[in-house]
């Protein structure tokens, strides 16, 4: 059972989380043949910086203080999606494994919004979660206009 005890720690589960995006990314980007797609997963990891740096900003500003923060049981394999990228995946394996760590990521920020008290944190989780969403809608539209269109 993952315990959080602070503020911090919440904040730095989310920041290995968005830097665990920014890596995905990043090897789906060198791995895709597809130049759109290519362009698509450099802009989503450009876009994960951005969150991280968010979260790092407010932690580093100690912008939220707060009372002791104790959040059991994220059960965080419901997050975590331990598929790797793979040099012969193909096109549309990236986009199904990208909408399910956009997916997972969603629910993960969802579950830390209500697990807080925090009103500050659970405005940012709910952002957060709101990017998420329309990451994974994009990947959603893409593989709706390319893969079923192809089927």
């Amino acid at each position: 059972m993952k315990e959080f005890n602070s503020v911090d720690d919440i904040l730095d589960f989310a920041i290995i989380n968005e830097q665990q995006a920014v890596d995905f990314y990043k090897a789906l980007a060198l791995r895709t043949n597809n130049e759109d797609m290519r362009q698509t997963f450099e802009k989503f990891a450009v876009e994960e910086i951005g969150h991280k740096a968010k979260l790092t900003k407010i932690k580093e500003e100690k912008i939220f203080t707060a009372g002791k923060e104790v959040i059991q049981d994220l059960k965080l394999s419901d997050y975590v999606d331990y598929v790797k990228p793979s040099d012969d995946m193909s096109y549309q394996d990236a986009l199904i494994l990208a909408m399910k760590r956009e997916k997972s990521a969603f629910k993960l920020y969802i579950n830390l919004a209500t697990k807080t008290q925090n009103k500050g944190l659970q405005d940012l989780f709910l952002q957060l979660a709101q990017e998420e969403s329309k990451h994974k809608l994009m990947f959603e539209i893409e593989y709706d206009e390319v893969i079923l269109k192809e089927n």
